[in-house]
């Protein structure tokens, strides 16, 4: 994790802590983002879920999770600007960003996200996981298929910027790390790269904000979205916010400088934040 004296302008709006599944006390990702010299934080559990899942916020600790942040926001708020946010998961009709609970929630921001397909036996399965476990799912859940398991999820992807609700997306092509891992090279082929620009056209058709992800940079290397479509991003005009997904403190700054820099390259000279609780311009 970078020191204080390296920190210009950072902001982070994607993390998660006991609510969900982080590992580590609001408090302490706080008080870290305050000695990092943070301009504003948001903290983001996992939505609930009416679905089984041992990483989302059960629906009785909503109301715990925003007393706690407001608690903190008193503590703090001279030091740093602190922003309640919510990562709610899309899987349809049933669930998403838009649905009326979670308008009715006092949140500062939503994150809009797909973990969740549903597969060809009609039921749900998470694939953000681990490789071994993603294999699984396509290989008895999908058929062996993995390109019609890609195109389910960017489907689900675009239904979900179609109904809004929320004010980002998150980790817009995660789904690239798995099926990598599943069928390397499947990223460079013809049917990918043209329904990631596909993709991506739409969004952009849209005014719909991305998240880049820097979550498994350290260990992978990978962005979401991969940096090689940055210029292309920016040649759209899709406005980017730049998030570590952090699930303990000494994450919280993962890959932002090589981030930035490869924004600068493909031609960014801003990115996204909250400031007075509305989105501006964050100088890169």
């Amino acid at each position: 994790m970078e020191t204080p004296a390296e920190n210009h302008r950072l902001t982070n709006y994607h993390s998660h802590t006991p609510y969900c599944d982080g590992r580590c006390d609001m408090e302490e990702f706080v008080a870290t983002a305050v000695w990092l010299g943070f301009a504003s934080y948001g903290i983001s559990p996992h939505s609930p879920l009416p679905l089984p899942s041992g990483c989302n916020m059960k629906r009785e600790r909503v109301a715990d999770f925003i007393e706690e942040m407001e608690r903190l926001k008193r503590k703090y708020g001279r030091r740093i600007e602190l922003y309640t946010g919510m990562e709610i998961d899309f899987i349809g009709d049933e669930w998403g960003p838009s649905n009326d609970f979670f308008a009715s929630l006092p949140l500062d921001y939503r994150i809009g996200a797909v973990h969740f397909l549903r597969c060809d036996d009609g039921g749900f399965a998470e694939i953000d996981c681990s490789a071994t476990t993603f294999k699984e799912i396509a290989d008895n859940r999908f058929g062996g298929n993995i390109r019609r398991l890609v195109e389910r999820y960017f489907a689900a992807m675009l239904d979900m910027i179609e109904r809004g609700g929320f004010d980002f997306a998150a980790h817009p092509d995660k789904i690239s790390m798995n099926a990598s891992a599943y069928s390397p090279g499947i990223t460079e082929e013809k049917w990918y790269s043209e329904l990631l620009h596909a993709y991506f056209e739409r969004i952009a058709a849209t005014g719909t904000m991305l998240e880049v992800n820097t979550k498994a940079y350290s260990r992978t290397g990978f962005l979401f979205p991969n940096r090689k479509w940055f210029a292309e991003l920016k040649r759209l005009g899709i406005e980017l916010t730049v998030n570590s997904d952090a699930h303990i403190p000494a994450l919280m700054t993962c890959g932002f400088d090589d981030t930035k820099r490869f924004l600068r390259e493909a031609g960014y000279d801003h990115v996204m934040q909250l400031k007075g609780g509305v989105w501006r311009e964050n100088p890169l």
